[in-house]
């Protein structure tokens, strides 16, 4: 196999999108898997900074990837990080269908996310136990 060109890479159509039925919402929606820079924003908004402490912020982390994942026929995201807190008032099935379709697109496995919570809950900004 050749090496690739730094213009090729750049080039490259490497997001992919999908559309998934969601019965609740008597339709379909079409999502699209996160760049990396939204997949680092994703992994960032799950970490809350409390004084000199990080924890694990688990709050509508759904809404948050399906918000970042959701988008129209043209590509253009259909939602903003304003809208995240309606969208977790919908339907936790709903949700949770979404959420799982845009993970697995965006290669987010749950042990991401798992290990994600779990490294910053009740740690210092640092990692380290010093308190």
């Amino acid at each position: 196999m050749a090496l690739l060109s730094k213009q090729q890479i750049l080039a490259a159509k490497d997001i992919e999108t999908k559309d998934i039925e969601v019965p609740e919402w008597v339709g379909s929606v079409r999502i699209r898997g996160l760049n990396g820079a939204e997949r680092d924003e994703f992994e960032q908004s799950m970490v809350e900074r409390r004084g000199k402490r990080y924890e694990a912020n688990l709050r509508n982390a759904r809404a948050r990837l399906v918000a970042l994942s959701v988008v129209d026929a043209d590509g253009a995201r259909l939602f903003s990080e304003a809208d995240v807190n309606a969208l977790g008032n919908k339907s936790a099935s709903a949700l949770n269908r979404v959420y799982e379709a845009a993970r697995d697109l965006s290669g987010l496995t749950e042990a991401d996310v798992d290990e994600l919570a779990e490294n910053f809950s009740g740690t210092n900004g640092a990692g380290s136990s010093s308190g």
